[in-house]
C-alpha cells in the first residue's frame, strides 16, 4: 500500500470514528432530552422523525451528488452538516424547544447521509485498491466511536451535566477530524467521467435496481440495518420504560451494544476470508434475532442486558457485508454500493422512529417483535450475498 493510500484509508477511519462518537453522544442523551422537552414517548418519535428527514434528504442525494462530483465533496458538505446540526441541537435542548431539536436532527441527519453513504463509496475503492476487506473495519471505526460516544455519555448522565455543553463539545471535536480527513481524500472518487458515465442523476440512481440480485441485497441491507438502526435509537428507552431502570444503567447497556458491534466489526475479516459474505450475514442474523429476542421476553434487566451482546455481534457486519457484496460487480461498481447504501440508511434513521407510534400501544418490548420478523427474512436471503470469490481475484474499476 503506497504512502497516498494509506493516508486515504486513516482518513476514513478518523471521520467515521468522529461520526459515531456524534451518534453515541446524542443517543445517549435522549432519555435526558425527553425529560427535558417534557413530552411522551410517542412525541419523542415525532422528534426524531426530524434525523429521519434529513437522513431522507441526504441519503437521496449523496449517490447523485457522488456521481456528479466525487466522494470528497459530498463528505465536505456532510460534515458541515453534521456539525450544524448537533449545534443547533445543543441549543434547542438547552432552551427546551422541542422544534429547535426537530430542526437540529435534520441538518445532522442529512450530513449523516450525505457523508456517510460516499464513505461506503470511498470504502469500497480502497478495498478494490489494496485487495482486502476494508469496509467492516471501516464500520468498526464508526462502531468504536459509538462506544467512545457511549462512555461520554454515560459518565456525562451521572454527573448531570447539561445535554447542550456536551453536544456543543463534540460538535466541535467532529469539526477538527473532518477538516484532518477531508485534506487526504484524493478528489474524484465514483465520480462519472465522460464516455463512462452511465444514466446520471436521479436516473442512474434507479437504473442499478433492474438487477433482481441487488435488489435481494438492497432487502438484507434493509433489515440489518433496521436491527442496529433500532437499538442505536431506542435501546437505553427500551430498558428506562421496558425495564424501570436508571436513566444512566440505559445508558450502559447501549454501551455494551456497541462494545459488541465494534468487537464483531473489527473480528469480521478472517472469518469473511474462510466462509464468504452469505454464510457470515446469515449466520449473524440467526445471533441477532436470538439476541433480540431474549431482549423482549427476558424476566430481569440483567438479562436483557447480557442478551445486547448477541444483538449488537449480530447486527455488527451486516451493513457492510452486504454493501460490500453489492460493490462485486465489473460495472457500476459506485452505482450500486450508493444505491444499496441508500436503501440501508433509509432503514437505519427512518424506520426505527416510527416504531415510536406503535410503542405507544404496545410498549417498546412488544415493538421489537417488528426488527425480529426482518432479521428472520434477512437470514433467509443471505444467499444472495454470494461467495465473494471475485472479489478476492479480480479488482472492481473504480473511477477514478
Amino acid at each position: 500500500m503506497d504512502a497516498a493510500t494509506r493516508r486515504w484509508r486513516t482518513a476514513l477511519f478518523l471521520f467515521m470514528l468522529a461520526a459515531g462518537t456524534g451518534m453515541a453522544s446524542w443517543v445517549a442523551r435522549t432519555p435526558a432530552v425527553r425529560d427535558g422537552l417534557d413530552v411522551s414517548t410517542g412525541s419523542m418519535g415525532l422528534v426524531l422523525f426530524g434525523l429521519s428527514t434529513g437522513s431522507m434528504a441526504g441519503v437521496t442525494a449523496s449517490g447523485p451528488l457522488v456521481r456528479r462530483y466525487g466522494g470528497r465533496a459530498a463528505i465536505s458538505v456532510g460534515a458541515s452538516l453534521i456539525v450544524a446540526g448537533l449545534l443547533v441541537v445543543a441549543a434547542g435542548t438547552s432552551l427546551s424547544l422541542a422544534g429547535g431539536v426537530f430542526c437540529g436532527l435534520a441538518l445532522f441527519g442529512g450530513g449523516m447521509g450525505l457523508a456517510e453513504v460516499a464513505f461506503n463509496i470511498e470504502g469500497a475503492a480502497v478495498e478494490s485498491v489494496i485487495g482486502r476487506p476494508v469496509l467492516p473495519v471501516l464500520h468498526g471505526c464508526f462502531s468504536l466511536g459509538t462506544v467512545v460516544g457511549a462512555l461520554l455519555g454515560m459518565g456525562l448522565t451521572a454527573a448531570a451535566f447539561p445535554v447542550g455543553w456536551h453536544l456543543t463539545v463534540v460538535a466541535v471535536l467532529i469539526s477538527a477530524a473532518a477538516v484532518r480527513a477531508v485534506r487526504a481524500i484524493p478528489h474524484g472518487t465514483g465520480k462519472e467521467t465522460a464516455g463512462t458515465a452511465g444514466p446520471g442523476g436521479w436516473r442512474g440512481q434507479f437504473t442499478v435496481w433492474r438487477d433482481r440480485r441487488l435488489v435481494l441485497i438492497g432487502v438484507i441491507v434493509l433489515a440489518m440495518a433496521f436491527a442496529e438502526g433500532a437499538a442505536n435509537d431506542w435501546l437505553p428507552l427500551l430498558m428506562v420504560d421496558g425495564y424501570e431502570v436508571s436513566a444512566t444503567a440505559g445508558s450502559l447497556t447501549f454501551l455494551v451494544f456497541a462494545s459488541s458491534m465494534t468487537l464483531g466489526r473489527f473480528a469480521g475479516g478472517p472469518l469473511l476470508k474462510r466462509f464468504g459474505p452469505a454464510q457470515v450475514v446469515r449466520i449473524s442474523a440467526v445471533i441477532a434475532a436470538l439476541g433480540l429476542a431474549v431482549v423482549i421476553v427476558a424476566p430481569s434487566p440483567v438479562m436483557a442486558g447480557a442478551a445486547t451482546v448477541l444483538w449488537g455481534l449480530g447486527a455488527s457486519l451486516g451493513f457492510p457485508v452486504t454493501v460490500s457484496a453489492a460493490g462485486d460487480h465489473p460495472r457500476d461498481a459506485a452505482a450500486r454500493v450508493g444505491a444499496v447504501s441508500t436503501a440501508g440508511y433509509v432503514a437505519f434513521l427512518v424506520g426505527p422512529p416510527a416504531l415510536g407510534f406503535l410503542a405507544d400501544h404496545i410498549g417498546l418490548r412488544l415493538t421489537m417483535t417488528v426488527v425480529l420478523a426482518l432479521l428472520i427474512v434477512a437470514s433467509t436471503l443471505a444467499g444472495a450475498l454470494g461467495s465473494g470469490r471475485r472479489a478476492a481475484t479480480e479488482a472492481v474499476p473504480v473511477t477514478p
